[in-house]
């Protein structure tokens, strides 16, 4: 049964710092590649941050130098590290996992800015 569980979510105040983790079961998680998306009340569902299968890095724009996608594929989790958070990262953050065609989701975790 492939899963994807999220953790770390939770209320933090501007300026300060929140750790995501994501871990995968059921599926090779080392040939995956895998990512962070994030949607806010109201607005469609954006990408944030992805790591490929050979530790490739990509971020979204406005999360540059504030946020680190990580994997442990010994872990099989891999991680989202949040700095300097704004109110407008509030958001439902979700984990994801893709190879080829098949891609994998998570349930979410809140993230909210708030002071």
């Amino acid at each position: 049964q492939v899963q994807l569980v999220e953790s770390g979510g939770g209320l933090v105040q501007p300026g300060g710092s929140l750790k995501l983790s994501c871990t995968a079961s059921g599926f090779p998680f080392r040939d995956y590649a895998v990512s962070w998306f994030r949607q806010a009340p109201g607005k469609d569902r954006e990408f944030v941050a992805t790591i490929s299968s050979g530790d490739q890095l990509y971020y979204e724009e406005s999360v540059k130098g504030r946020f680190t996608i990580s994997r442990d594929n010994a872990k099989s989790t891999f991680y989202l590290q949040m700095n300097s958070l704004k109110p407008d990262d509030t958001a439902v953050y979700t984990c994801s996992a893709v190879r080829q065609h098949t891609r994998y989701w998570g349930q979410g975790t809140q993230v909210t800015v708030s002071s």
